[in-house]
């Protein structure tokens, strides 16, 4: 039986010039009926920056299943030792349009509501507010957010390489990879490195992405 997927995304990346590798990566998990999305920014740039990224990436890819609050902790654990990161996450949840979002640190999440569902008492967009401090270093005093969302909502994600004003008069018809590559295009500081995911909620009741 064919499971209708729950999102569609696109991701858009650059390293700081001159580098040959990105300390900016992203994660989207298929776990269970639902799917985890995931940005770590690794402090800094370079090698050093990159293997802090990638670790935290390795354990949001395994351990998907987890509600986002143990899992963030468990990153935390899993970077001591590591420069570490800032990171958000968000889940996509099957079945009961609803998205659990948290993060520590200046990865920016916002929120993009589609026209279609838009009324009177609902806003055009809302956004993350995240705790500061470093994954794997500083972690704060954390709580997870669960808002509803409706098919067509778009999320997209954007680490501090972007800068402020990427989610400014953007609609949530542009497909997802064509709306990534066009905030990188206008907003890429070009002073490090920068990485644009952009998730639509589709509304299907599976895991697949």
């Amino acid at each position: 039986m064919h499971v209708p997927p729950l999102i569609e995304y696109g991701v858009a990346t650059l390293p700081l010039p001159g580098e040959t590798e990105s300390g900016d990566l992203h994660v989207v998990q298929p776990a269970g009926t639902g799917v985890l999305v995931g940005v770590a920014d690794g402090l800094g740039h370079g090698a050093e920056a990159a293997a802090a990224a990638r670790a935290a990436v390795a354990t949001l890819r395994e351990h998907a299943h987890e509600a986002v609050l143990p899992l963030l902790q468990r990153c935390h654990r899993a970077l001591l030792g590591t420069r570490g990161v800032v990171l958000s996450v968000a889940w996509f949840q099957g079945g009961d349009g609803s998205m659990t979002w948290l993060g520590v640190g200046n990865v920016e999440c916002v929120l993009l509501y589609t026209d279609l569902a838009a009324g009177p008492a609902r806003p055009a967009r809302t956004s993350l507010v995240t705790r500061g401090g470093i994954v794997g270093s500083e972690l704060p005093q954390l709580r997870a957010d669960v808002i509803s969302i409706a098919p067509g909502d778009t999320l997209i994600v954007a680490t501090d390489g972007i800068k402020g004003g990427f989610a400014d008069g953007l609609g949530t018809e542009t497909p997802p990879q064509q709306l990534a590559d066009q905030i990188l295009a206008r907003f890429c500081k070009g002073t490090d490195d920068a990485l644009v995911l952009v998730a639509r909620y589709l509304g299907g009741t599976g895991a697949g992405a």
